[in-house]
């Protein structure tokens, strides 16, 4: 997996988490922008070099994101922050 890959997923990370406390935090301008930025990283992963759970993580972004239930999104989102974090951590270059 490539530095650019990893520095992406990470980044997605970062942003997904920033979705989640937006949420929580009844702070909706915030998910919403960083909502827009975690789709932008997607787009700069290199998806033929990661493990299939995380293209399937990927592939739920979009829908999960746009979800109506805040709450859900919220919990999906951390949840997917810290899968993303434990792969980067597990499968980035040394």
């Amino acid at each position: 997996m490539s530095e650019k890959t990893i520095i992406a997923l990470e980044s997605l990370a970062s942003d997904l988490k920033r979705v989640s406390l937006g949420l929580q935090r009844a702070s909706f301008g915030m998910a919403e922008r960083f909502s827009n930025e975690a789709l932008k990283r997607k787009k700069e992963v290199d998806t033929q070099t990661v493990k299939p759970y995380i293209k399937k993580i990927l592939a739920r972004l979009g829908p999960t994101l746009a979800q109506n239930d805040k709450d859900r999104t919220a919990e999906d989102a951390l949840t997917y922050s810290i899968i993303i974090q434990n792969y980067c951590q597990k499968n980035g270059t040394k």
